[in-house]
């Protein structure tokens, strides 16, 4: 298998050696500049591209092709055509033609779109992504695309980052010619590492909260948890490296550079890892890459679960979005450096992401806002729901120092004037890291840690690239009117530095003292979702995304009413799955078990054996299942009780569904500890985690 690796990497993937072969010398020129400046691709080169494409494709097996977008499910979305075109004497020819290529026109009636539409109303059309390869999956050519509505709104999650991905590079290269560098275009990297469980999956069928929701709604904890932390890094069973062997694979024919695999903390939990792309294609490799797990688990017999926390009292699964930015020179741009143009350079960088995290703290928050990702945040190995910035003690010291105009003197280093230029080397791993923190400098990047483990990272990064984008753009403006560069340049990173110092947190953000600090510092706190999204068109966004041609007001409030519309119905499946599950098989379960014991006591007592203990259990358990009872009836009442007004509703849940619900739990779990294994309805924790 090794030495066919290479041969085996991209083999379904219409990339650009595959072009390069396959396509005449001009039309690969002009594609392969569309690919790297974005510029307009002219329609006689797409019909010639679409007849390479479908040539490749026919020959690696593909009847169909599809354009394959991103609407705002979170997912990915699909219809396939066949390349058959029939002919006049009753044979079919295989045919694609550019226009296909370029442009489809799927029903958009039944997906979300938070009122940008009626749903009568079902025109859509999907146009070519070409800065994202085509590639083959289950026989179909699968072609990214963008998603719009009829009447031009956008109804994708693509779109958007490529438009905050232009944003940036323009206001990027702004920059950089302030330094005397002619660059043309400036990308965002990615490299969004993936946690997921694997779970039997026999024993996942037989648990209707996991097949339902993701995520478990009842389970006591089993005897051993995670304390032992002997499952981190450990030996991986074979059963499970015979998946991770066949989701490199799949994963590789698809050009994704699956590079890293591991155990993570948790029980059953594990860790993929990639290497960086650009915003565009590592969002789409990795919406390809959980889509891949999920089908190759279940060839193991698995089942991957990709839910943020669907074990209580274990480790929840994130996605740490690593983030930076890059010329098309390939200078990384959050790279410190040695020199005292490079060391300027990067200072102006980093303040310009200091100053987006500050100022717009509340659209990454938003960002990661969900029903799933709230039990997360804060949880075990997870960042806290308050959004602040670590960037290590010795960048630290060097920020404060630039701040109080002294000098600053490192541990081995001689004293160095803190100016523009005097930034010393900073290692790239100059200090321990900060897994408490929602978003760390990391040596070259910023790691990012809240993105839940089911998240489409698009997201994340349009948030990103689009505060960035308008703290370099106000950089720039302001730049670009100085008569003294040097001085005007250390003015405004001092003032700035000053200005927004209070995102900068090094410490443990799991203290009790630190959401006290943060509120002092007037940091936002945004514990659940509904208490987020509510600032989602708060004047300043609109404002911003508006600047940069990224969203208009229309479609930030669509985008707003998915995400509160999606939280009210996570809350009120999982409501109804544990009343479901409370009534049919919890309760049942309980009582039977009660009057078995009973029966026994009563026949022990008519041959005149006393049996006080079990007697005491069969009162305990009959009065802790009447408990039961009354939490079930207020999950009831609560779920009927819900208001009608969707941003009501979703605070309404957040206060009085999930409260009863987790009441609920509480009983349930502790009758799970007094009820036998023979009698409980369905797989305990126990089983999920520990299987062989």
């Amino acid at each position: 298998m090794t030495n066919k690796v290479p041969e085996l990497f991209g083999s379904m993937v219409f990339n650009e050696a595959v072009m390069k072969e396959r396509l005449p010398k001009d039309v690969y020129k002009a594609l392969k500049c569309t690919i790297r400046q974005g510029t307009a691709l002219d329609p006689q080169v797409a019909g010639v591209v679409a007849n390479a494409m479908k040539d490749w494709a026919i020959e690696k097996g593909a009847t169909h092709f599809t354009h394959w977008f991103q609407p705002m499910t979170g997912i990915t979305a699909e219809k396939h055509d066949s390349f058959i075109s029939p002919c006049s004497d009753g044979t079919v020819i295989m045919e694609f033609s550019g226009k296909e290529l370029i442009k489809g026109e799927p029903d958009a009636s039944s997906f979300p779109s938070g009122g940008l539409r009626a749903t009568f109303e079902a025109r859509g059309y999907t146009a070519w992504d070409p800065t994202s390869y085509a590639f083959i999956k289950d026989d179909t050519l699968c072609i990214p695309t963008a998603f719009c509505s009829y009447t031009g709104q956008i109804l994708d999650k693509k779109t958007p980052l490529l438009r905050s991905m232009e944003a940036i590079s323009k206001e990027a290269c702004r920059v950089l010619k302030l330094f005397g560098k002619n660059v043309t275009r400036v990308t965002t990297t990615v490299g969004p590492e993936q946690e997921y469980f694997l779970i039997d999956k026999e024993d996942y069928k037989k648990r209707p909260d996991l097949i339902l929701t993701g995520r478990t709604l009842f389970g006591a904890m089993p005897p051993k948890g995670q304390e032992m932390e002997d499952h981190y890094f450990g030996s991986i069973r074979p059963r499970v490296k015979a998946f991770m062997s066949e989701l490199n694979e799949e994963l590789w024919k698809l050009g994704i550079n699956a590079k890293t695999e591991h155990n993570e903390v948790a029980p059953s939990q594990h860790e993929m890892a990639p290497i960086f792309a650009t915003a565009n294609i590592a969002t789409d490799h990795n919406q390809l890459t959980m889509e891949v797990m999920k089908k190759v688990a279940n060839r193991h017999g698995f089942v991957c679960l990709l839910h943020e926390k669907p074990f209580e009292g274990v480790n929840g699964s994130g996605k740490h979005n690593n983030w930076s930015i890059s010329t098309d020179k390939g200078e990384n741009l959050l790279d410190p450096g040695s020199t005292p143009a490079e060391n300027a350079q990067f200072l102006l960088f980093l303040t310009a992401v200091i100053k987006a995290v500050d100022d717009y703290q509340d659209l990454l928050r938003i960002s990661v806002a969900s029903a799933g990702n709230d039990h997360r945040l804060g949880a075990n190995e997870a960042p806290p729901a308050i959004v602040s910035m670590y960037v290590g003690d010795e960048l630290g010291a060097v920020i404060k120092s630039i701040i109080a105009g002294e000098e600053y003197k490192s541990e081995g280093r001689k004293a160095m004037k803190i100016g523009v230029s005097a930034l010393p080397e900073i290692p790239q791993d100059n200090s321990d890291r900060n897994r408490t923190s929602p978003f760390a400098f990391t040596g070259n990047k910023f790691e990012f840690r809240m993105p839940g483990s089911s998240f489409n990272i698009a997201c994340t990064n349009v948030m990103l690239n689009a505060a960035v984008a308008d703290s370099l753009m106000l950089f720039a403006e302001e730049l670009e009117k100085a008569e003294d560069f040097d001085a005007a340049l250390a003015a405004l990173i001092r003032r700035e530095l000053a200005a927004h110092q209070r995102i900068l947190f090094n410490g443990n953000g799991y203290s009790a003292e630190w959401p006290i600090e943060a509120e002092k510092r007037g940091l936002m706190n945004l514990r659940s979702t509904p208490e987020a999204v509510i600032h989602y068109t708060d004047e300043k966004n609109v404002a911003m995304f508006g600047r940069h041609g990224i969203y208009t007001l229309t479609e930030m409030k669509s985008r707003q009413e998915i995400t509160i519309e999606e939280y009210v119905k996570t809350i009120h499946i999982e409501a109804l799955t544990s009343l479901d599950m409370l009534k049919k098989q919890i309760v049942p379960a309980c009582i039977g078990y009660s009057k078995e014991l009973a029966e026994t006591v009563a026949v022990k007592k008519s041959i005149g054996v006393n049996a006080p203990a079990e007697v005491a259990k069969v009162q305990v358990l009959t009065a802790k299942t009447a408990e039961l009872i009354e939490k079930q009836e207020a999950l009831e009442a609560a779920v009927d009780g819900a208001p009608e007004a969707c941003v009501d509703k979703a605070m309404y849940c957040h206060e009085a569904v999930i409260p009863a619900m987790e009441a609920a739990r509480k009983v349930a779990d502790e009758l799970e500890m007094m009820v036998s294994k023979k009698a409980w309805p369905f797989p305990t924790y126990a089983d999920l985690l520990f299987y062989v």
